[in-house]
């Protein structure tokens, strides 16, 4: 599996970072046949490092990057990391985010337009010290919904500091919510039940315009027999997460049936228990009692998988255990419920908020304490050198004051309340 690969969900993923060391050691370089616009940079990144630890700035020139260079910007950190400036923004870029005239500075970036999603994320490489890649959806400046796809590249004018950031997005504009929705249940319910050998049709166009396509193929993962051995579960299982993470589908199709997968996995570990905890030594994953779908997801996608998918993912395969789903059956429940996994997840969360019992009011509860605290004799209660105390008094039902309690001599809460009485 490649770097990039490794963190590719389709359509479900936030934000995601290269491990920090492939900054240092010099990174793989990811396979030529991938097309995508960002990993094209990251493989010019790559070949740029040589012996050092981050690539110089000097070997940069990003107007002469016919292949990405028209839709990337250029940091310069060198004046300061608050308000880096612009010294190279591509035409296409520039285009689409509607700026004319020269721009000098993040600051003067435009609210909404998809450069200042890439600018968002520039501190992260400071941080990380290695390239950062993301994609999401947005509204733009126009009220269009956007798809983007982007990354982040640390360069260096002194060899081991970071003074530059080269970044290369490309994006699609999406159609409305209301029909990509329609689209995706659509075209969701027919790849799970009828998987294509092959589409024609383009899936992912790096920049406007672009003749491109790639095909979402889930044809050929066959189940196991029912006497099988666990680790031919687990085997599909990861070949529907490889599946998913290097699909370009906008369809959530080769997601959920990763997740579908991966439930079906969970399902088998309970006949195969002790398989399953040799599986867990093996990949030194340790099964936690109050999530242990969370070590499944783990098996599957990866122990360094993303944090947020790995517990996003974990309820959604809770969600089908309580819901006592059989085998095969959960990518097509996902595909079926209303806003899909996100929604899945929330509501799942929002039952589980429900049903947990409501925390006691710790001040109500104080209260009722003090109502039935044993009167104190005044003559024990301590005071200071000044002869002063601060003390709890109840009424009592012949209207007596009575000491139920007092603060300990010479506290900070006891001064405070001395200071606010002589106010």
């Amino acid at each position: 599996m490649d770097i990039l690969r490794g963190h590719d969900v389709a359509n479900d993923q936030d934000d995601f970072e290269y491990p920090s060391d492939a900054a240092i050691d010099r990174p793989l370089s990811v396979g030529y046949e991938e097309r995508r616009m960002q990993v094209r940079a990251y493989n010019y990144w790559a070949s740029l490092l040589g012996d050092r630890a981050l690539p110089s700035i000097e070997d940069l020139s990003p107007d002469q990057l016919d292949d990405f260079g028209p839709y990337s910007v250029l940091l310069d950190f060198s004046a300061g990391i608050e308000n880096p400036a612009v010294v190279y923004l591509g035409t296409a870029l520039r285009e689409e985010c509607e700026i004319e005239g020269p721009i000098g500075h993040i600051a003067d970036v435009p609210a909404r337009s998809l450069l200042s999603r890439l600018t968002d994320h520039y501190l992260q490489i400071i941080a990380n010290a290695a390239p950062i890649g993301f994609e999401a959806e947005f509204i733009n400046q126009r009220g269009r919904e956007i798809l983007y796809r982007g990354i982040l590249m640390p360069f260096s004018a002194q060899a081991d500091s970071i003074d530059f950031v080269f970044g290369v997005i490309n994006w699609k504009e999406m159609a409305s919510h209301a029909l990509s929705v329609a689209i995706e249940r659509e075209v969701d319910t027919n790849l799970l039940h009828n998987p294509p050998a092959r589409s024609d049709a383009p899936i992912w166009a790096d920049g406007p315009g672009a003749d491109e396509d790639d095909v979402l193929d889930l044809a050929g993962m066959e189940m196991p027999t029912e006497d099988a051995p666990l680790a031919d579960w687990l085997a599909l299982a990861r070949e529907g997460a490889e599946k998913a993470r290097t699909s370009e589908a906008r369809s959530h199709a080769a997601l959920y049936r990763a997740i579908g997968l991966a439930y079906d996995f969970a399902l088998v570990t309970r006949r195969s228990a002790e398989e399953y905890a040799e599986l867990l030594e093996d990949y030194g994953i340790k099964a936690q009692a109050r999530s242990p779908m969370t070590a499944v997801i783990k098996l599957v996608f990866g122990a360094t998988y993303d944090k947020t998918r790995i517990t996003e993912y974990a309820t959604a395969l809770d969600h089908a255990a309580t819901a006592v789903l059989p085998v095969g059956s959960f990518a097509a429940y996902l595909a079926g419920y209303d806003g899909g996994l996100k929604a899945l997840v929330r509501d799942e969360r929002a039952a589980r908020r429900a049903d947990m019992p409501a925390r006691p009011d710790k001040r109500q509860t104080a209260r009722d304490t003090m109502k039935c605290a044993t009167a104190l004799d005044p003559l024990a209660v301590a005071t200071d050198n000044d002869g002063l105390a601060v003390v709890v008094a109840r009424r009592e039902a012949d209207g007596t004051l009575a000491i139920v309690a007092t603060l300990p001599e010479g506290s900070d809460l006891g001064q405070r309340v001395i200071l606010a009485a002589a106010d």
